[in-house]
């Protein structure tokens, strides 16, 4: 499946969904990168220089996917508690999209009745 690199702020409970949905999920934390303040530019960075995709829920990707063309890929998510859902969500999104080079996946919490 998708080599992912998640950085230090996303769930790890989604991290391990998606790794039982056969994706290839390295953490900030599992490669030395957490708890630095490394800019969002070299996280990005980081994730293409091991040709991963960016998992994240941190908007600022969003502005930085506009102004910096060349990455593997990034995945927005938004909060919900339900992590195996967004984990299939994001499995589910990254399926129908590939290639990711370049391109900016939103993947949504769904709307309450």
């Amino acid at each position: 499946m998708t080599r992912l690199y998640s950085d230090e702020n996303f769930p790890l409970p989604i991290v391990i969904e998606s790794r039982k949905l056969g994706h290839d999920v390295l953490t900030a934390l599992e490669a030395g990168q957490a708890n630095q303040g490394i800019p969002d530019l070299k996280v990005l960075a980081y994730a293409a220089n091991g040709q991963r995709v960016l998992l994240t829920n941190d908007r600022d990707f969003i502005k930085l996917h506009k102004s910096t063309s060349l990455h593997c890929g990034i995945v927005f998510c938004t909060d919900d508690p339900n992590v195996a859902a967004v984990a299939q969500r994001v499995h589910s999104k990254i399926l129908a999209s590939l290639p990711l080079d370049n391109k900016l996946l939103r993947v949504y919490r769904p709307a309450q009745p």
